[in-house]
C-alpha cells in the first residue's frame, strides 16, 4: 500500500486540523508523544498484536510482519502531518503499519480506541520515571550513612525556632535526612503498586466487544493486574495526582534539610565545606564561597508541588470521562515532574558525596552555648528534690545570671546557682557535679539515652534498623524494575516464536 491511498481517517470531517491548532497544540504534542511515550506505545502494539493472533485475527506471519514494522517505528516514524495523520501519534503508527503491509490486513485495529491506548502508555511513562526516580532516592542513603559513621560523637548544635537548643551529632542529623528518604521511597513505592493497573482493553469508555484477554495483556506488559472499570481506565488520571503528590511531599521534606545545609554553610556557622567545583562565586565581592547548588535544590523542590497543583486543578470540576482537557493538558507536567525530581536527587547526590563537615566549629559553637540546662534542672529535682517546676526557673535565672556575668557554660559557677536556688526557697548545696556534668559538651550526648535519641549507641541502632529497611526497598525496586523492563523483550520473542505460550 502506498503513502497516498487510504490516508483519510475520518468520514465525519472533511477537512485537516488547522494551522493553528496543529502549531500550538497537536505537533507540539506529537513531538513529546514521539520523545516520550513513543517506546510505550510500540510495545502497547505489539501485545495487540499478540492478541489478534490469539483471536485468530491475525497469522502467525501476519503477527511477526507488524511487529516487525513496529519495531522500526522507533527510528522511521514520521513527523506530525494534519494531512496524512492529523499530528495524532496513534494514527501515525497505525499509518506506519498499513504503508509498509505486504498486504492489507483488514482486522488491524479492528475494535480499537485511542483512549485505553494513550492512557495506557502515560501510565507506563510515569511507572518508568518513578523506578528512575526511586533509583536515584534510594541511592542518597549509602552516602548519608558513610557520613554519619564518621560523625557519631562529634558535638554540633541542634537548633529549635531558630535558637541553639541541646547538642547533636551530625550523624543524629543524617539519621533524620534518611528517615524521610525511606520514608519517602516506600510512599513512592506504594505509589507505584497504586497505579500498576493496565487501561488496555477499556476502549473508549464501556469496554470492547471482542474476546481480549487483559488479564494476559496487562502481564505482558509488566502491570500487576488490569485496570478493572472500562470508565475509570479512561476517564482517570489519578496516577498524574497521586505521583505528583508524592513528588511534591517529598521535595518538602528534602527542602527542609537543604535549609539546614544552607545555614550552616553560611559565614555565620561554617559547619560545613563543599569542594570548588560544586561551589559559586560572587561577581562582586571576591571574599565569597557561595552554595547555590543547595539554593537548586531546593528551587527544584519548589516546581514540584506547583506541578502537582497543575495537575490537581486541570481535573477539578471536569466530568469523569475520557476529555483532552484531562489525559493532555492535567498531565501536561507530569513528565517536568519527574525531570525535576531527578535533577534535585542528582544535586543532593554529589552534595552528599563531596560535603565535609566542620566539626571543629560545630564544638566550638556547642562550647559557646548553655545547652545543658535541661539536664541541669533535671538534676536540681532528681538528686536535690527541686519540684520540676521551680527547678526550670532556678536554672533560668542561673543562666541568665552567668551571661550577664559573661561566664563561658564550662566556668558557670556553682555558688551562683545554689544562691539563686536559696533567693528561691531551695537552700541546696554540693552542686559542683551536676553543674559540671550539665555543661560538658561530650557527656550532652550519652545523658540522652532513650530510642531514637542523639546518643552515639542510639543512632548506631538507627542506622542499623535503616540499613536493613534501605536493602528490602531496594529489592523491593529491583522487582518491579526487572518486571518492567523485561516487557520488549517477552513480546518480541512471543511474537517470533509463532505460537503464543
Amino acid at each position: 500500500m502506498t503513502a497516498t491511498s487510504g490516508t483519510r481517517l475520518t468520514g465525519r470531517i472533511a477537512e485537516r486540523p488547522s494551522a493553528v491548532i496543529d502549531e500550538e497544540v497537536l505537533a507540539p504534542q506529537f513531538r513529546y508523544e514521539v520523545a516520550a511515550l513513543l517506546p510505550h506505545y510500540v510495545s502497547v502494539e505489539k501485545v495487540l498484536a499478540l492478541e489478534y493472533r490469539r483471536m485468530g485475527l491475525l497469522t502467525d506471519a501476519q503477527a511477526r510482519e507488524v511487529g516487525g514494522l513496529l519495531s522500526g517505528a522507533r527510528r522511521e516514524l514520521a513527523a506530525a502531518d494534519p494531512s496524512v495523520n492529523m499530528s495524532d501519534i496513534a494514527f501515525a503508527l497505525e499509518q506506519h503499519v498499513r504503508w509498509g503491509l505486504s498486504a492489507p490486513l483488514a482486522a488491524w485495529h479492528v475494535d480499537r480506541s485511542r483512549n485505553d491506548f494513550q492512557a495506557c502508555a502515560q501510565v507506563m511513562h510515569l511507572r518508568a520515571g518513578l523506578l528512575e526516580v526511586l533509583d536515584l532516592l534510594l541511592g542518597l542513603w549509602p552516602l548519608a550513612d558513610e557520613l554519619a559513621t564518621a560523625h557519631l560523637s562529634a558535638p554540633m548544635p541542634g537548633h529549635t525556632h531558630f535558637q541553639a537548643a541541646q547538642v547533636i551529632t551530625p550523624a543524629f542529623w543524617l539519621t533524620a535526612f534518611t528517615d524521610q528518604v525511606l520514608r519517602g521511597a516506600g510512599r513512592l513505592l506504594s505509589t507505584y503498586d497504586l497505579i500498576d493497573s493496565c487501561p488496555l482493553g477499556a476502549g473508549a469508555m464501556a469496554g470492547q466487544e471482542l474476546d481480549w484477554d487483559r488479564e494476559r495483556m496487562a502481564d505482558l506488559l509488566g502491570f500487576a493486574r488490569p485496570t478493572p472499570h472500562a470508565l475509570a481506565a479512561v476517564a482517570s488520571r489519578g496516577h498524574v495526582l497521586e505521583v505528583t503528590a508524592e513528588l511534591s511531599l517529598l521535595g518538602a521534606a528534602i527542602s527542609r534539610f537543604g535549609t539546614d545545609l544552607l545555614m550552616w554553610g553560611g559565614s555565620d556557622c561554617q559547619f560545613l565545606d563543599l569542594p570548588d567545583e560544586l561551589s559559586g562565586i560572587s561577581s562582586a565581592m571576591p571574599q565569597k564561597k557561595n552554595f547555590p547548588v543547595l539554593e537548586r535544590v531546593r528551587g527544584k523542590s519548589g516546581h514540584l508541588a506547583a506541578f502537582h497543583t497543575d495537575a490537581l486543578l486541570g481535573q477539578r470540576n471536569t466530568p469523569f470521562t475520557n476529555l483532552v482537557e484531562v489525559s493532555k493538558e492535567a498531565g501536561a507536567h507530569a513528565h517536568l515532574a519527574l525531570r525535576e525530581a531527578r535533577s534535585m536527587l542528582r544535586l543532593l547526590t554529589v552534595v552528599l558525596g563531596g560535603l565535609s563537615l566542620r566539626t571543629d566549629r560545630m564544638r566550638e559553637a556547642c562550647e559557646r552555648e548553655y545547652f545543658g540546662g535541661f539536664t541541669l534542672a533535671n538534676a536540681l529535682t532528681t538528686r536535690f528534690a527541686v519540684p520540676w517546676r521551680d527547678s526550670q526557673v532556678v536554672v533560668g535565672a542561673f543562666i541568665t545570671a552567668s551571661l550577664r556575668r559573661r561566664t563561658a557554660p564550662g566556668a558557670a559557677d556553682p555558688a551562683l546557682l545554689e544562691s539563686i536556688a536559696a533567693d528561691h526557697g531551695y537552700p541546696i548545696t554540693g552542686t559542683e557535679d551536676a553543674v559540671r556534668a550539665a555543661f560538658d559538651v561530650d557527656r550532652a550526648l550519652v545523658v540522652k539515652t532513650s530510642a531514637g535519641s542523639t546518643h552515639p549507641d542510639r543512632v548506631r541502632d538507627l542506622l542499623a534498623a535503616q540499613r536493613t529497611e534501605h536493602d528490602r526497598r531496594t529489592r523491593e525496586l529491583d522487582e518491579r524494575r526487572e518486571r518492567a523492563t523485561a516487557v520488549d523483550d517477552r513480546v518480541d520473542a512471543l511474537l517470533a516464536e509463532g505460537a503464543d505460550a
